[in-house]
């Protein structure tokens, strides 16, 4: 059942999967232009799990508003505070990867390890950015949507799955022009680097050789920050592996949670 809460002034929706207390909980933060719908297979597939999925301001049902990653990353500890949750896993793809790497550094009380998928440190440049956000400002997602979906996907996927695309196709374009943009502002002005390197949780990075958007270099770069992390480039697996390979990212958290049993 769909809920919402009021966090830092914001209405903030998020659903709950209930599942066996001997689990760690897992936390589940989306990328840009979707929503949480994206890990609704992974969380299925964690049936003995108890999962917190959200849809971050600006997207899905929450408001629009200020956004920054560290704001972002206070909205999922100010959702997690009001359920009374504790120590979770913090899994992030894309900037919901960056919100989870800036929630370990601002709230390292509340993560338990991290599941990092096709994320960096820092993603892409403040030019590529900028042309993005005035072309989503002028005319919209629409016109961005065609290129958006060849980064998400790899090509085997987009001819395989065509109607599980257009339907992905079509959770990016209703996505509220005003949040997708505040979003890539957030994701240019972001730079973890000196506060990723000092986290000291478990994680796992993510990463698909068909990914465009945070290609492999990206991701091993991101895992050689952290201590105690292991790196899994997946072939032939695009942008969001918890669409095109939701059993391996299950497989990696029921993992991470084996090893904090």
């Amino acid at each position: 059942m769909p809920r919402f809460a009021s966090i830092n002034e914001t209405l903030i929706h998020y659903e709950v999967k209930s599942g066996s207390t001997g689990k760690t909980p897992v936390v589940f933060l989306n990328s840009l232009g979707t929503d949480l719908r994206i890990w609704q297979e992974v969380a299925d597939a964690l049936d003995a799990t108890t999962c917190l999925l959200i849809d971050k301001r600006g997207h899905g049902l929450s408001d629009c508003g200020a956004t920054s990653i560290a704001l972002l990353a206070d909205d999922v500890s100010g959702l997690l505070d009001h359920l009374g949750w504790q120590r979770s896993i913090i899994c992030g793809v894309s900037v919901g990867g960056l919100i989870a790497q800036s929630l370990a550094h601002r709230r390292p009380d509340l993560v338990a390890g991290l599941v990092l998928c096709n994320t960096g440190s820092k993603i892409g440049n403040a030019q590529a950015w900028n042309q993005r956000i005035d072309m989503v400002s002028d005319t919209g997602i629409e016109a961005i949507a065609d290129t958006v979906i060849e980064r998400w996907f790899s090509n085997n996927f987009r001819t395989k799955m065509p109607i599980t695309v257009a339907g992905y196709r079509n959770m990016l374009s209703r996505t509220p022009a005003q949040g997708y943009a505040a979003t890539c502002a957030a994701i240019r002005d972001t730079d973890l680097t000196d506060t990723t390197k000092h986290i000291r949780v478990p994680a796992i990075c993510i990463g698909g050789t068909d990914d465009l958007s945070t290609p492999p270099a990206c991701i091993h770069a991101l895992s050689a920050l952290i201590e105690q992390s292991q790196c899994h480039v997946l072939p032939g697996v695009g942008h969001l592996p918890c669409i095109e390979a939701p059993e391996f990212v299950a497989s990696q958290i029921r993992s991470l949670q084996d090893a904090l049993s």
